[in-house]
């Protein structure tokens, strides 16, 4: 689901993001709730950002990767720790990209999750390459997301990788950018 946000681009630059895991839900622009196999996820795109919620049997899990004032967790490039009976991973990269491939990619991912029935993206006013994005999906007994943060005057894409699941599989890389 692809949808125009009213809001004012509040985070405008990829160094600002932050990423915090056991947020309780804030304030969203736009929400999806899906079903994935047994498992209720929850998409909220912030005015700062992206949530997601995760609840299954077993446990539950929020994600929050956001402009948060005041939070002193920058981005990072990867975690692994135990949430529950669960493993949760989460990697991060940012991509430069000159303006025109920044226009092409931006293009490219808007066109993947426009009517992808497990995502959700909007795009901020001012720019139509401003956006943030989320797409999910259930493989292998996991609970897999992917978030794309746009940052055109920067020329930056920001890219994360979350995995949730009882079981990580044997040589499953989650590097976002590779």
């Amino acid at each position: 689901m692809l949808t125009t946000l009213s809001t004012a681009y509040t985070d405008t630059r990829a160094a600002d993001l932050a990423w915090t895991l056991g947020r309780e839900p804030l304030p969203a622009l736009a929400v999806l709730d899906l079903e994935l196999g047994g498992a209720k996820l929850q998409m909220r795109l912030l005015g700062a950002s992206h949530q997601v919620i995760l609840e299954e049997e077993g446990g539950s899990c929020s994600e929050t990767v956001a402009c948060i004032p005041g939070s002193s967790t920058p981005l990072p490039l990867g975690v692994a720790e135990r949430v529950g009976d669960w493993g949760y991973e989460f990697a991060a990269c940012v991509e430069t990209l000159s303006a025109c491939s920044f226009a092409g990619r931006a293009q490219e991912l808007l066109a993947l999750v426009a009517d992808h029935p497990n995502s959700l993206a909007g795009t901020f006013p001012g720019s139509p390459h401003a956006f943030t994005a989320m797409l999910a999906q259930r493989r292998e007994g996991q609970v897999h997301w992917r978030t794309w943060h746009a940052y055109p005057q920067e020329g930056q894409l920001v890219v994360t990788r979350t995995r949730v699941g009882v079981r990580n599989p044997v040589g499953a890389s989650l590097h976002p950018c590779g």
